[in-house]
């Protein structure tokens, strides 16, 4: 499962960028929205639990929080948030899974459409990107080493692979919660947790043309407010992304 933290990477070092300029902000409450349609109590909504603290890691105020707890709840009137995915195909065949929460699935949908056209992209048919991916719950800690690994593996961890000075863990969805719960109790540092696709395949990406290509078209759908979420199979060398 190696291939999936690479796109990760590359949005964690972005998001300071889009912190600055708010959006970060607009995703997160825009999930956080999406979570609450499921209930606004944290300690019954694990979903809602995940957007929260993701958000708080992001240092988004706690009002901008609890506002998009109470849209998402319907406390505040107004458009319902509504979470849609789409799927495509970037060049060299990458796939891309895309989620999105909004109001208005008339103004989403085109400007998802329009990034992946005009990265040399295309938007498919829903069903004919996910089968290439498998849902897992994923969580990043602090720390490395065989013996932390095994710790992890007798918690529940189906997989882990090593990033730096980090360990990348997977569960089962259904498990993520109670893992997380396991390894807090350890007091362990979490530094991220959530649901996420992981690719059974990976695409090796070795040439720097396409390379760019793939990364532009990643930013352009990262860069949607609407979108919440993109997912790939690509593997591309750190000295080909600039």
């Amino acid at each position: 499962m190696s291939g999936h933290s690479k796109w990760s990477t590359i949005k964690r070092q972005k998001g300071a960028k889009d912190a600055a300029r708010g959006a970060l902000f607009t995703k997160l409450g825009n999930a956080i929205a999406v979570a609450a349609k499921g209930g606004s109590d944290q300690d019954t909504n694990f979903t809602l639990r995940l957007a929260v603290d993701k958000a708080k890691a992001a240092n988004m105020p706690l009002a901008n929080i609890q506002r998009s707890i109470d849209r998402g709840s319907g406390k505040l009137g107004g458009a319902l948030i509504h979470e849609v995915t789409y799927e495509g195909y970037g060049p060299s065949g990458v796939a891309i899974i895309v989620e999105a929460a909004t109001d208005n699935i008339n103004r989403t949908l085109p400007d998802v459409r329009l990034a992946f056209s005009k990265h040399g992209g295309r938007i498919a048919e829903q069903g004919s990107v996910a089968f290439q991916f498998t849902r897992k719950g994923m969580i990043r800690i602090k720390g490395s080493g065989d013996d932390l690994m095994l710790q992890m593996m007798d918690l529940g961890v189906d997989d882990a692979s090593e990033e730096d000075d980090e360990m990348i863990l997977f569960t089962d969805p259904k498990e993520l919660a109670i893992v997380r719960d396991k390894i807090k109790d350890l007091e362990i540092e979490i530094l991220e947790a959530e649901l996420t696709y992981v690719p059974g395949t990976i695409v090796d990406i070795n040439d720097k043309d396409t390379a760019g290509k793939i990364i532009r078209l990643m930013d352009a759908l990262d860069d949607i407010d609407d979108v919440t979420n993109t997912y790939t199979n690509f593997d591309i060398p750190e000295d080909l992304i600039d």
